[in-house]
């Protein structure tokens, strides 16, 4: 959220959010931890949380009016799945009072993860 200092930890992150979102925030992270890949990491990329594995896995965050989740430039392979969520290339947004499906985010982190897979591959 604007207007607050940059977090150093997502713990810190979210300790500045203010509920609803703060509630909402914590099932979707608890949604990524449990779809993410094992050796994904959490930390602070751009101002919020972000889970990386082999590069950017997936970002959260709330602001004034709406929460979002960042799986990257993905959102289009899922549009069908997102109607009546506001999307762009590489972000959904959703209500602070309401948290993505679970099994949503269980796609898209498992999407993303093969993204990076894939792209790790092909650099060798």
């Amino acid at each position: 959220m604007r207007g607050r200092p940059v977090a150093k930890t997502v713990s810190e992150y979210l300790a500045g959010v203010p509920e609803p979102a703060r509630g909402t925030l914590k099932k979707v992270r608890a949604a990524i931890r449990s779809a993410a890949p094992r050796g994904a990491e959490e930390t602070i990329s751009y101002g919020i949380p972000m889970f990386k594995y082999k590069g950017q896995l997936v970002g959260y965050a709330a602001f004034s009016n709406h929460c979002s989740i960042f799986p990257g430039g993905i959102v289009e392979e899922f549009r069908d799945e997102l109607r009546g969520y506001k999307i762009s290339k590489g972000t959904i947004q959703f209500p602070v009072d309401k948290p993505l499906p679970a099994t949503l985010i269980t796609k898209l982190v498992k999407f993303s993860a093969a993204r990076n897979n894939l792209r790790e591959e092909r650099k060798r």
